[in-house]
């Protein structure tokens, strides 16, 4: 086992685990592996979240807080309760909530 001394803890790592850690960030030293790998992994989901908030931006030709208010007071019409309009609002409301949510994240952390 690796013991990893962590801020206010030890977290054991199996050997097998260890080694796969430290060539996937090719460093010797578990801690900055694991502190390596879990930076990458956060940066990563941030850049896909911005990815995805884009796309919706660039179809809808707004931002997230304008399509909110054209969600909550439409125009006269059937089509904004459309199974489309519905499912974007709940895909890019969920991509903002975990953008905020990895950010202050990386934030505390780095």
């Amino acid at each position: 086992m690796f013991d990893v001394q962590m801020a206010s803890s030890t977290v054991a790592v199996p050997p097998k685990m260890g080694v796969f850690l430290t060539q996937i960030a090719e460093t010797s030293d578990v801690e900055t592996a694991l502190w390596k790998i879990l930076t990458d992994y956060t940066d990563l989901k941030i850049r896909s979240l911005r990815q995805r908030i884009r796309m919706f931006e660039t179809k809808w030709g707004m931002r997230f807080e304008e399509f909110v208010v054209r969600d909550v007071q439409p125009p006269a019409g059937p089509e904004v309760y459309a199974y489309e309009v519905e499912s974007d609002f709940w895909e890019w409301e969920e991509a903002e909530t975990l953008l905020r949510h990895y950010e202050d994240v990386r934030a505390r952390w780095t």
